[in-house]
């Protein structure tokens, strides 16, 4: 019981150590990989496999050989597996659930990393759910919890994930999560989204999250598509479609995603508006994009925010367009950089920052096509 059984979910624990078990183990990923062409792999709870006091109380584990806690066996089994992956799937990916500071989860095994591609941000998602779920009136005693993570957000290659783990188990769904009227539940929803998008890391949205599902995800039935003959749910599916759309055509917003070359706080400060502002940037540092975000229901008319340079500024989208469902706070088609400089940027101008919106603003490149 000390070493083979997880008394917390009364499952039994595979003996890594055995050949028989690894070679069982290996054989089946890459079975789904060969046979089946799936795209990756994701291995759930990877913690409970590299700590051997995972969930357990003193006296009731057993160390490792030199007295420690880490499971010996089983890291070598996950640097062999993410190994054996990369070398007969060329292509496939493995993503590690894992839910503690153990250090090079998705650094290559010869390094010293476990050798996956990717790891989960459990405590972004924590944190920005954390941040959301409150009335926007209180979000400024908690601004932390939407700037904490850009202080390890490039230890690791993450995947920010929104999964089947949050709408199931009376967590309530996507939207139901958030707080307010319906409006605003809707608002608050795509800023998240918007946000999410803007940050560093790769995207995961569980199904249905993207059109609004009220009801917690069931894996007996189908999710409610009757939903989308509702004006906002169809217009929160758009809105998603055009942020995906957005993150795919700007560099900026996923070339650079695992160092600070490709992000910069323009303001992080802000904590009694609950705004805040960041830009990134793409290989080519002068392709970049604006991200600014209010997370209060108050529009911000003319607020002023840094910009990297001179030039002509464009909204090229905002969550709360009427498109969206959103009241149609918005820029006008040309924002000129004034030469005032403002919090981290050399020039500035007043922007109009919609109520629990988030707007993606961009230089327009000059009638030369170099951006100016």
């Amino acid at each position: 019981p000390r070493i083979g059984e997880h008394k917390g979910w009364g499952t039994k624990i595979f003996n890594f150590g055995r050949n028989e078990v690894r070679n069982f183990l290996l054989s089946s990923a890459l079975f789904w990989l060969q046979k089946y062409h799936i795209d990756g792999l994701r291995v759930d709870a990877v913690a409970s496999m590299l700590y051997l006091d995972y969930d357990r109380e003193a006296g009731t584990w057993l160390p490792n050989r030199y007295g420690g806690r880490e499971n010996l066996e089983a890291i070598d089994f996950i640097r062999k597996f993410n190994d054996a992956v990369h070398e007969y799937a060329p292509g496939a990916i493995t993503i590690a659930e894992e839910s503690t500071s153990w250090p090079m989860v998705s650094r290559p095994t010869y390094t010293g990393g476990l050798g996956f591609d990717y790891k989960w941000n459990m405590g972004w998602m924590h944190d920005i759910l954390e941040y959301f779920a409150q009335d926007p009136i209180y979000r400024r005693y908690s601004h932390h919890l939407i700037t904490f993570s850009l202080v390890y957000a490039f230890s690791e290659n993450f995947v920010l994930p929104f999964s089947h783990d949050e709408v199931v188990h009376l967590k309530r769904s996507m939207l139901d999560k958030m707080p307010g009227d319906h409006w605003q539940k809707f608002a608050n929803l795509r800023a998240l989204y918007g946000y999410m998008t803007g940050h560093p890391g790769k995207k995961l949205l569980f199904m249905g999250s993207e059109f609004g599902q009220w009801r917690e995800w069931n894996e007996a039935q189908s999710l409610d598509w009757h939903l989308l003959g509702h004006p906002r749910h169809g217009q929160l599916q758009q809105y998603v479609a055009d942020l995906n759309r957005l993150y795919r055509e700007e560099k900026a917003l996923h070339e650079v995603d695992a160092s600070w070359q490709g992000f910069e706080w323009i303001d992080l400060h802000d904590v009694d508006n609950s705004i805040l502002s960041f830009r990134r940037m793409a290989a080519d540092r002068d392709d970049s994009v604006i991200v600014i975000c209010n997370f209060t229901p108050v529009p911000r008319m003319g607020y002023r925010v840094g910009l990297p340079g001179p030039g002509v500024y464009t909204e090229i989208l905002n969550s709360d367009a009427l498109k969206y469902g959103g009241s149609g706070v918005g820029n006008p088609p040309e924002i000129v950089a004034e030469a005032i400089a403002w919090q981290s940027g050399s020039h500035s101008a007043p922007f109009n920052l919609p109520p629990l919106g988030v707007i993606f603003v961009q230089r327009q490149p000059n009638p030369n096509g170099v951006t100016e």
